[in-house]
């Protein structure tokens, strides 16, 4: 570990501010900390537009109000010790850990940004934001976890790292995974092919997350073996699955009746992680999902967990938590207005009784 970086104050006589001036340890390229090209910084001086920072050698000179200058510390200091962690910085990591700052989280950014779950050729999975730290810590801690959110919030992806890193360690002997082959009103009857054709469009992207994890050469292997399944939920019927590792994605297009099906093959040794996004349902119309109904039933369970992840833990591009946002306002909009079209039910007066 290096030394913390050393603040020291003095007045900035251009703006009556004290100049606070943070000293960076010799031993950290600052290349590291302010990234190509600066652009590090910048993306610190655009979340601080009230402060100013100049960067001279391996010192920041900061000035502006205290509670900002004190905050513009923390970061600082936050961000060295994802550095000191082994995790190279980029602009995603340094927005994220200044909101995780500012919105004064129980735990650290460092905390959360160094978390890993399972290395695999070279490169490390790690949550990326508060919400799937939870969600990871959750997956730990309880039998069954139900990771709720919109798409590109990492629910099945940081699953399958889970699952993978518990084979990894023995605690598990096999991993399965699976998924409803419902989407867009398609049935696998009128797909062309063989069985495997027709479900193969529907597992895709379990396949593709795993061939992010493990080596692409053993996976034929691991499969034949039965270590590794993919299948899609109607094969889990009739089964008790002992020492595994489960994770059911897309369980928004369950039905009620397949949920208590899928939950209650859990078998002694074994972990289940249902994933889904409740607004994204692709079922029939007048069928309801059984995720959307699966909190009121266990909601009582112990050892049954909830995660909620929301626009905020999304990972793919910036604008995706943007689009879901602002898809969210307008579902909201049109639900207000739709609500203000609806006719009045109240009783219209009797008009016998305006001559009595």
């Amino acid at each position: 570990m290096t030394d913390a970086p050393h603040p020291s104050a003095r007045t900035d006589a251009s703006t009556h501010f004290p100049v606070h001036t943070v000293t960076i340890p010799a031993d950290v390229p600052m290349v590291a900390l302010l990234g190509p090209r600066d652009e590090l910084l910048r993306t610190i001086e655009q979340k601080f537009p009230l402060t100013s920072i100049h960067v001279r050698g391996n010192e920041f000179h900061i000035s502006g109000t205290s509670p900002e200058v004190a905050l513009v510390e923390r970061v600082i200091d936050e961000l060295l010790a994802v550095i000191e962690g082994g995790q190279a910085l980029n602009r995603d990591s340094v927005e994220r850990s200044i909101a995780m700052m500012r919105a004064q989280t129980a735990e650290r950014p460092a905390d959360v940004l160094t978390m890993n779950i399972v290395s695999s050729r070279g490169r490390t999975i790690r949550p990326k934001t508060l919400g799937q730290k939870r969600y990871v810590e959750a997956i730990d801690e309880h039998t069954i976890t139900f990771g709720i959110g919109p798409a590109g919030t990492g629910k099945t992806y940081l699953a399958m790292a889970k699952a993978v890193a518990a084979l990894q360690a023995k605690l598990v002997n096999r991993i399965i995974l699976t998924r409803p082959a419902v989407e867009a009103g398609e049935r696998l009857g009128f797909l062309p092919g063989t069985l495997n054709d027709k479900i193969d469009p529907y597992l895709r992207p379990l396949y593709d997350a795993l061939h992010d994890m493990v080596d692409p050469d053993s996976i034929p292997r691991l499969m034949a073996a039965g270590t590794i399944e993919v299948a899609p939920l109607a094969f889990m019927r009739g089964r008790s699955i002992n020492d595994s590792f489960v994770i059911l994605d897309e369980a928004q297009n369950t039905t009620p009746e397949q949920m208590k099906m899928f939950l209650t093959r859990l078998g002694f040794g074994s972990k289940m992680v249902v994933t889904g996004d409740v607004t994204q349902v692709d079922l029939p119309g007048g069928t309801t999902s059984g995720l959307r109904i699966v909190r009121d039933i266990l909601t009582d369970l112990e050892d049954i967990h909830f995660a909620e992840l929301t626009a905020q833990d999304v990972v793919r591009h910036r604008l995706v938590g943007e689009i879901v946002d602002a898809y969210g306002r307008w579902d909201a909009d049109q639900d207000g207005h739709r609500s203000a079209a609806r006719p009045s039910r109240r009783r219209r007066p009797d008009s016998r009784g305006d001559d009595a």
